[in-house]
């Protein structure tokens, strides 16, 4: 069995983005979010999307997509389509961290643990400074 139940070698990726909407923002907003979704939707690697409004606070939105991997996640983000249709929303989000890899995961199915791919030095590398071919994923 694949990590977590994806067709693919890494863990599945969750994303989730919260928002402020004000009571005249709600209707615009629930369409620009299921424009994005649908823009989303049809990217490969795509599993399902969430649009969820808070039960305790009335101006609260909430989009969570699940992704076969980061990869998926982050080609997604470079297709055409998704930039004239999603970014624009994604960018109105709560600036927070939005995108966590699944390293457990329990359902009818059963429950299977991944080991993340996060590499071991990521907080102290960035983008074009790795020194080495490959970097060890972190071993939990």
């Amino acid at each position: 069995m694949n990590p977590l139940w994806t067709d693919s070698s890494a863990p599945i990726l969750v994303v989730v983005n919260r928002f402020r909407v004000t009571g005249e923002q709600a209707a615009q907003f629930a369409d620009d979010a299921r424009a994005a979704l649908e823009a989303l939707a049809q990217s490969d690697g795509f599993i399902d999307a969430i649009l969820g409004q808070s039960t305790d606070e009335t101006d609260l939105r909430l989009i969570t997509t699940r992704w076969d991997g980061v990869g998926a996640y982050r080609r997604a983000l470079s297709r055409f389509e998704v930039k004239i249709a999603a970014v624009p929303l994604l960018s109105r989000a709560i600036d927070e961290s939005s995108a966590f890899e699944a390293v457990h995961m329990i359902s009818d199915r059963g429950a299977e643990s991944a080991k993340s791919g996060r590499a071991a030095d990521a907080d102290a590398i960035g983008l074009g400074q790795a020194a080495a071919a490959s970097v060890p994923p972190i071993q939990a």
